[in-house]
């Protein structure tokens, strides 16, 4: 008996130094071995010396605003790559072949170019859902992007044109933003982007709406191009669509057939800085009209109401007509009746 106290006393300063649990000496080697064997499994392969790849969630690897003038090599178990902010030139075939879990792939604000940039590059990347490289220099859209892809960002590039092969099988695309570059013509290649819900085509060159929209555009951005005119029934299609801007075009009366804005649903229409003489027809459940910078010389209150009651009046709630050719005088005495939900409107 006296044997077995003196052996406890003997090992209590061992059992008290344990932090956490006074006795997880007797099974501290088992729970280390589990716990090497899981980092064993999670590596996959050594993280670059450039790159910091945290124990706290060891499937990211951040190598971002690092200087780094060519890809790292990436262990296979990542599947969030942060590469932005650096000066990369190049992604070759090979250079992410090993990364087949990747999930997030961030290449933006880099010194890519489209030549530069491998056939085969993302080719094996299936589990891809979001690829920004805005902020680059590509001249067109990388080769076999991932159809896996729910969040693509190529804004503020060069690309001039945009292909059907370009963005082909993107099922479950719902995010592309394309603005700020040099795009003239896009063809059809957005027809199969079908659970696309936001669309940035603004700041491009573009002449005239793309063909083939997708039906379930949430928000669709045009602003700063070149389009005079709109197609028939441009937006009787869209059952979703909220969020429509126009501005700084070249859109003139003639080139907005009637009723073309005058669909439910729609929330926010910006057609300001075009050349519109006229307030063209809106629906009663817009909340906000951008006309401001363009050449309306008549606030026709027709354009927001055709009958008003106690129960039938717009709903618009912003209106913005300054920098046209009328005053405050201009507006009606009885618009207070239909307008009566918009708080200021600005002339």
């Amino acid at each position: 008996m006296r044997l077995v106290i003196v052996l406890l006393s003997a090992l209590l300063p061992l059992a008290l130094s344990q932090a956490e649990d006074p006795f997880a000496w007797l099974f501290g080697w088992s729970q280390r071995s589990h716990f090497d064997s899981l980092q064993a499994d999670i590596k996959g392969g050594e993280c670059p010396e450039e790159c910091d790849c945290p124990h706290s969630y060891p499937v990211s690897m951040y190598c971002d605003g690092r200087g780094l003038t060519a890809m790292p090599v990436i262990p296979s178990h990542i599947k969030y790559l942060y590469l932005q902010n650096n000066a990369i030139t190049a992604v070759p075939d090979l250079a992410l072949m090993n990364a087949t879990s990747l999930v997030w792939l961030m290449m933006h604000y880099n010194q890519l170019t489209s030549e530069a940039i491998g056939k085969k590059a993302f080719l094996k990347l299936t589990s891809l859902e979001r690829l920004y490289l805005q902020h680059n220099n590509m001249t067109s859209i990388p080769s076999n992007l991932p159809r896996s892809l729910r969040d693509l960002r190529l804004n503020h590039n060069k690309i001039e044109k945009v292909t059907p092969s370009d963005l082909q099988g993107m099922d479950n695309l719902t995010i592309l933003y394309l603005h700020d570059n040099a795009v003239t013509d896009m063809s059809t290649s957005l027809k199969g982007l079908k659970s696309l819900t936001l669309l940035d085509i603004s700041s491009n060159k573009l002449t005239q709406v793309p063909e083939d929209l997708p039906e379930h555009l949430h928000q669709f951005y045009l602003e700063s191009n070149t389009i005079s005119s709109l197609p028939d029934d441009f937006l009787q299609r869209f059952t979703q669509l909220q969020y429509i801007r126009l501005a700084h075009n070249q859109l003139t009366d003639k080139g907005i057939p009637p009723n073309t804005f005058n669909v439910t649903g729609l929330v926010e229409l910006d057609l300001s800085f075009n050349k519109l003489e006229r307030i063209p027809l809106v629906s009663t459940t817009l909340q906000h009209l951008y006309l401001q910078a363009n050449q309306i010389k008549e606030f026709t209150l027709g354009s927001f109401c055709s009958v008003v009651d106690v129960t039938s009046f717009s709903k618009l709630r912003t209106l913005r007509l300054d920098g046209n050719e009328i005053s405050r005088e201009d507006i009606p005495s009885e618009s207070s009746f239909c307008l009566r939900l918009a708080s200021n409107i600005e002339v």
